[in-house]
């Protein structure tokens, strides 16, 4: 036993009164020494000499790095999750990539209404106390990878300054899912979001399933939307008997979202999932010289035109008498799609009137050719253009866009040969290789035999 003496301790009168309080006989003169009673021997156990507080474990102090580069860490993991699924994200119609997804969504629903069943001041189940704290975090992954992954299939269908305003949309949700304000809003956004990736899922699904797109694939997808937000009305209706609580959490913004998403189609805002053009460019000549090869023609740009670089063909069209625009495109949909029908419309910028329709487009009947690079196509406006700004669309029978390519025309008032330069298109190749590089790839006979030879139809 340890024995702690104060300094300079004397013998107390007995007589003294407690400590801190002054001895009797009325106020006590100016000047006059107080003398308060203090122990004389203190005793003292040795583990109350050793400092009790908790030393930090490591899931403390990751949570305390955390914490310090919240921010830091958030851009990271964003940048990162997205930059993996750019790279790894397989086809649309991969079977692996769907049953992942509903995965998702199952566990997502799952989390849903684990946190509508236990709110915050609500007891969790002994078996998820350990986890419980990780809920948000768990909820925004499943949230961020089902985004990204749609995010990036409709930017794939995506093309025209309308669907891009959806895409965006689509993009700033992604980003906002990783904010802590956005997550600080709770079960409503939550909601929201869940409805609409269940959407987005079947829109993506069905396609493949049916082999086809159009208005009543996308409103079936809605259907099953809302319905999967009945459902979870219907489970935790068992557990929260307060109706109000479970409209203003759940049915608002749930159908809400399905409502919004509906009205999109409809305006044309969302990209017509699964079709998806994977490469398209403007030529002065496009010709089937073998199966499945076509010789794509344009004209060799001076050096001081770095800009035509980033050009697919000749987007500076530099026409002649008689010469026409060719629109090349390559189409994905996915194996088994039933044929369909896009149509190719041509705009010409006029002057007065403003971008005008050059007729009522031109039908394209296409299939899917089991390949990722997709079916081959090319069209014509039919006439010599004028001089101008000019846009190629292609759309679907529905009239959402598909791809846009804008070029400019200008005349030629030059007599000597061009110089040109020939690019070939290959069946398992989506962009354009140079004539002399497909030839080095070839055997000696197959590349000799090569010489263009005229073809009226195109071929995939």
């Amino acid at each position: 036993m340890l024995t702690v003496t104060p300094p300079e301790s004397k013998p107390q009168d007995a007589s003294n009164e407690a400590p801190g309080v002054p001895v009797e006989g009325g106020p006590l003169p100016p000047g006059a020494n107080v003398v308060i009673a203090t122990p004389g021997a203190a005793v003292a156990d040795p583990d109350d000499l050793v400092s009790t507080e908790k030393t930090p474990t490591l899931v403390d102090r990751v949570q305390a790095f955390r914490a310090k580069y919240e921010k830091q860490e958030m851009a990271l993991f964003f940048f990162a999750g997205f930059l993996y699924d750019v790279l790894t994200l397989s086809p649309i119609d991969d079977a692996l990539t769907e049953v992942q997804n509903f995965v998702y969504l199952a566990i997502l629903a799952g989390l849903l209404v684990l946190e509508q069943r236990y709110p915050e001041g609500v007891e969790p189940p002994k078996l998820l106390v350990k986890v419980w704290r990780f809920r948000e975090d768990a909820l925004h992954f499943f949230m961020g990878s089902l985004l990204s992954a749609f995010t990036l299939f409709l930017f794939k269908s995506s093309s025209g300054f309308t669907p891009l305003l959806f895409m965006a949309g689509m993009f700033g949700l992604l980003v906002a899912n990783e904010l802590p304000r956005f997550r600080q809003l709770g079960p409503v956004i939550r909601v929201a979001v869940f409805s609409l990736c269940v959407t987005l899922y079947f829109a993506s699904l069905l396609p493949v399933l049916f082999g086809r797109v159009g208005w009543w694939i996308f409103t079936l997808s809605v259907v099953l939307g809302c319905g999967s937000i009945y459902g979870l009305l219907r489970v935790l209706k068992r557990w929260r008997p307060d109706e109000k609580a479970l409209l203003r959490t759940v049915a608002i913004p749930g159908f809400g979202a399905q409502a919004v998403l509906l009205g999109c189609y409809f305006l044309g805002v969302i990209p017509p999932v699964p079709l998806a053009v994977q490469y398209s460019g403007i030529y002065h000549q496009v010709k089937r010289v073998s199966p499945g090869v076509y010789h794509l023609t344009s004209e060799v740009q001076p050096w001081w035109k770095f800009w035509t670089a980033f050009h697919h063909g000749d987007q500076d069209f530099m026409v002649r008498p008689g010469e026409e625009p060719m629109y090349f495109f390559r189409i994905f949909a996915p194996k088994g799609f039933e044929p369909y029908q896009v149509r190719v419309r041509w705009y010409f910028d006029h002057p007065e009137k403003g971008w005008t329709a050059l007729g009522k487009g031109f039908p394209a009947n296409v299939t899917s050719n089991g390949t990722e690079g997709g079916y081959r196509y090319y069209a014509r406006p039919g006439t010599t253009p004028k001089p101008g700004d000019w846009r190629v669309v292609l759309e679907t029978e529905a009239g959402h866009e598909i791809n846009r390519l804008n070029f400019t025309v200008t005349e030629d008032t030059r007599t000597e040969p061009r110089e040109e330069k020939v690019d070939v298109s290959v069946l398992k190749i989506t962009k354009p290789i140079s004539l002399e590089d497909w030839q080095k790839l070839q055997p000696a006979p197959v590349a000799a035999a090569a010489a263009p030879t005229p073809a009226t139809a195109p071929a995939p």
